[in-house]
């Protein structure tokens, strides 16, 4: 196949461009900073020569948005809003004037969508959208407005020859250097890796190996279409998550941190609290009913795996594990 992969240099983009690459499909990058053989510069916002490839091309994945690894500023919010919704656009646009659309469309999304609940589970028929819950801060509203409207920037796009899926992700734990994983592990290390505002609040995940394979599965799948949740079925509050990643790299004390303190280390992290104080218990509702098996489907063995493959990681550079770059989720390219 050939694909396309719009913003393709973040977490995700590393993770699909590699496996697609070693499956020997034949794979193009949109980039703003483009400095490899198959890297095609873009502004993310604008047509230009870079929809030449996506004209002939099987399947386009875009991942383009600013990283979500920062403050949610005013400012860094309609950053956010801004280069998803017209990354979505453009996208579309390229595919309607292609003379040989892609057959299908993979854009994507985010669990942030669903409402910060305890009490049930969020698949894509039942779960309730969020921006009205009680007791939270104002701007998480906000991030539901960006996920909406990226997601209608896709869906309104005049494709008609070209599948669309929108990708409501899960976060996706890989042991890349400076993802979500690599940040979590070295605080778990650090012995920092406690129950955050006491825990309660769900952890959703998907490991790198099955977010890729659920990507292959939904391009193979021509009935499957719209939103579809990426998250492994077992979601677990973030006080038994960090307890198993604990076990998993053998580090038996997390000193807990209350609300306050994750606001100083979420300062710190140039990131921000919503990423660990939202609950988001997502399941893959659709996954499941099409059949799709998940090769890591609970969170203590796919910790246990993530460690093991982490090490080999650290021991091939022989370098320190500190992250790279602090990013409790910098699925995205950043833009």
């Amino acid at each position: 196949m050939k694909v396309v992969l719009p913003g393709g240099t973040g977490q995700v983009g590393a993770i699909l461009d590699r496996a697609l690459t070693a499956a020997g499909h034949e794979v193009t990058v949109l980039t703003r900073r483009p400095a490899r053989a198959h890297d095609i510069g873009w502004d993310g916002a604008t047509l230009g020569r870079w929809a030449d490839a996506v004209d002939g091309c099987d399947v386009v994945i875009n991942l383009a948005g600013r990283s979500v690894s920062c403050r949610y500023t005013a400012e860094n919010l309609r950053a956010m809003m801004r280069s998803r919704v017209d990354s979505a656009r453009v996208v579309g646009e390229a595919i309607a004037a292609a003379a040989r659309p892609p057959r299908v469309w993979l854009q994507m999304s985010t669990a942030t969508v669903y409402a910060h609940r305890f009490d049930t589970a969020q698949d894509e028929a039942t779960g309730l959208i969020g921006g009205s819950e009680a007791g939270v801060p104002d701007y998480w509203a906000y991030s539901v407005e960006i996920a909406k409207n990226w997601e209608r920037a896709q869906a309104e796009a005049p494709t008609p020859a070209t599948r669309k899926v929108a990708l409501r992700s899960a976060m996706v734990m890989s042991p890349d250097r400076g993802g979500v994983f690599d940040v979590l592990s070295w605080l778990t290390r650090l012995g920092l890796g406690g129950p955050v505002a006491g825990g309660a609040q769900y952890v959703s995940w998907i490991h790198d190996e099955d977010f890729v394979r659920a990507v292959e599965f939904l391009i193979a799948r021509d009935d499957l279409e719209g939103p579809v949740n990426l998250a492994a079925p077992g979601p677990l509050p973030q006080r038994d998550f960090m307890r198993e990643l604990r076990a998993a790299w053998h580090v038996p004390v997390g000193l807990p941190a209350t609300r306050w303190m994750a606001e100083l280390g979420a300062f710190a992290l140039r990131s921000d609290t919503e990423l660990l104080l939202k609950s988001r218990r997502v399941v893959p509702g659709r996954l499941d009913s099409a059949g799709f098996a998940f090769t890591h489907p609970e969170w203590d063995r796919a910790a246990t795996s993530l460690v093991r493959r982490a090490k080999v990681v650290r021991a091939a550079s022989g370098r320190s594990r500190e992250p790279g770059r602090p990013a409790w989720t910098a699925t995205l390219e950043d833009r």
